[in-house]
């Protein structure tokens, strides 16, 4: 038989039509709420469409941890602490005469520095009604799966924003007293529950008699901290005085690691301690190889010289560097810095592993960056960014890093527990923890540089 023709097709489709329920005469009758000017509206007018929706829940949260997969990890082991030589020793290499006296003989001057693994803590739960309904048409399928599978990624991502947690922030105009201080909403996230905190007020320094007991929720206008009780030392406290880190309770992060008690934090000089060295000297063996950060809290623009100075006070040191970690929004700048010198090459593809990180891949068009002088360019979104000394925020930052002396002690890797005991917990509710012990250490501070304070 002969394929039907258009016509025929036409005339199908227009008796379907007429002989269905929903014909030309049914759509007319304005008793049922439908009339020519609203005939679309046919899925919300008459119950006869209900919205569903599938079980996949996306992401719409930055979930990435570029830094945390990069830096190299190794068993804690049975020690605590690690020794740093700081000194040759007087006289003990010099000329001699022929007939002259030996050197005097001296010891090295050994530095101790030690850290206790720190804890880091995700739960979620849900309740058994919620189970039982998240099965249902409609539901989100298993949901203690759902949120097993998503506090999995919220722990990575809280050990990653740990590691790249600024050091401190101006104080701003809001919430200050003896237990509260307010700094720039996206500042607030690099203070956490039970860190200890320092005071620059006008040249007065608090060395850490604060302890942090609360922070509001990033999504807030402004970031209010919550001390543990009155402290008199913050009971004047005002607008633009400084706030600094001098003990975490969670993992030590990079920018702890790279600064010394003359870094400038929004236009205030700090005293941000690390690990248990007290105080830390500029160009001293305790403080980084170089931190260069403006006086006055306004930010500058970003050039290839100051990386250029950062990479030789490393190497100046003795490093070498082995990454430069930066923000996206420096990424680019430093793209568009050097675009002005680029020299046509050819077309080749170019990427470079870090840990098990890959820095972005060059491509056949543009400028894309992979290496500056040979050294893997790395950005993460979670690098912290500059305090002004207006209380508001710039730049990210850019670090120089020997990552040969750096490393993420696990002294146990992450654990899942899970607790159905409906008497413990007074409710029908199952409940799931995450938890890792670990901390980020660093057996050469002498050999990171950082570039703060950048527009």
């Amino acid at each position: 038989m002969a394929n039907p023709s258009l016509a025929e097709y036409l005339a199908q489709s227009q008796r379907g039509l007429y002989q269905s329920v929903f014909g030309p005469d049914y759509l007319m009758k304005t008793g049922l709420g439908f009339t020519p000017a609203n005939v679309h509206n046919v899925d919300t007018g008459t119950g006869i469409f209900t919205a569903t929706y599938g079980r996949k829940v996306w992401q719409a949260l930055n979930n990435q941890t570029r830094f945390f997969n990069a830096v190299p990890r190794v068993v804690w082991g049975n020690t605590a602490g690690w020794r740093v030589r700081t000194d040759r020793g007087n006289n003990r290499s010099r000329p001699v005469t022929e007939t002259g006296a030996l050197p005097d003989i001296d010891i090295s001057d050994i530095q101790t520095i030690s850290s206790l693994p720190r804890i880091v803590a995700t739960d979620f739960g849900a309740s058994v009604k919620s189970v039982f309904t998240s099965q249902l048409e409609g539901g989100v399928g298993d949901v203690l799966a759902l949120e097993n599978e998503n506090a999995q990624l919220d722990h990575v991502k809280e050990i990653n924003e740990e590691l790249l947690a600024g050091t401190g922030a101006p104080i701003i105009a809001g919430t200050n007293d003896a237990n509260n201080f307010t700094v720039a909403a996206e500042l607030a996230k690099h203070f956490k529950i039970g860190d200890k905190i320092g005071r620059n007020n006008d040249g007065s320094f608090d060395l850490g008699s604060a302890i942090i007991s609360g922070v509001t929720p990033p999504d807030t206008s402004t970031g209010v901290i919550t001390l543990t009780a009155d402290v008199g030392a913050f009971s004047n406290t005002l607008a633009e005085d400084g706030v600094y880190i001098t003990s975490r309770a969670g993992f030590t992060s990079i920018d702890d690691i790279v600064a010394d008690d003359s870094m400038f934090i929004g236009g205030n000089v700090s005293k941000p301690s690390v690990y248990d060295l007290g105080a830390r000297t500029r160009a001293a063996w305790n403080a980084a190889a170089s931190v260069a950060t403006t006086s006055n809290g306004v930010g500058i623009p970003l050039t290839a010289s100051l990386i250029d100075t950062a990479i030789q006070k490393v190497r100046e040191n003795g490093g070498e560097p082995k990454l430069i970690l930066l923000g996206h929004d420096q990424y680019f700048k430093l793209q568009q810095e050097l675009v002005a010198s680029q020299r046509y090459m050819g077309q080749e593809e170019y990427q470079v592993g870090v840990g098990s990180e890959r820095t972005f891949p060059g491509t056949r068009t543009g400028m894309v960056l992979a290496t500056y002088m040979g050294i893997p360019i790395l950005p993460d979104a979670d690098v912290p960014k500059m305090a002004t000394a207006a209380g508001g925020v710039g730049g990210s930052n850019v670090y120089v890093l020997d990552t040969d002396y750096m490393e993420i002690a696990v002294a146990q890797p992450t654990q899942y527990i899970e607790n159905r005991d409906f008497f413990a917990a007074n409710a029908l509710v199952v409940r799931g923890l995450l938890y890792t012990m670990g901390e980020l250490r660093c057996k050469n501070i002498f050999v990171q540089a950082k570039i703060g304070d950048l527009a």
